[in-house]
């Protein structure tokens, strides 16, 4: 089992910028990707960037150039910054593992809440 939580989120202006953060603990040596996601009301949840545990990135073209993942194996967490950000960044942010048997795990979800 792998337990993941996430903090950072909040309220900002249009054009600012926040930070998450996921802190993994659990069978961590099992964790192959690391993720975020994101659902806004009545939408449905969509990939926002996702990092490997060799270091590769990969991004929704929304956020690209705007959004960096990155990952500290030594302390298991995986951040993303994000910049510039827009009234539809708007959503809940989740925080997701795959471990090497492709099981997904999921964090409660941080708000972030972008007015413009």
């Amino acid at each position: 089992q792998v337990q993941l939580v996430e903090s950072g989120g909040g309220l900002v202006q249009a054009g600012g910028s926040l930070r998450l953060s996921c802190a993994a603990s659990g069978k961590i040596f099992s964790i192959n990707v690391m993720n975020w996601y994101r659902q806004a009301p009545g939408k449905q949840r969509e990939f926002v960037a996702g990092i490997t545990s060799g270091g590769t990135t990969n991004y929704a073209d929304s956020v690209k150039g705007r959004f960096t993942v990155s990952r500290d194996n030594a302390k298991n967490t995986v951040t993303l910054q994000m910049k510039s950000l827009k009234p539809e960044d708007t959503a809940v942010y989740y925080c997701n593992a795959e471990d090497n048997r492709y099981v997904d795990y999921w964090g409660q979800g941080t708000q972030v809440t972008v007015s413009s």
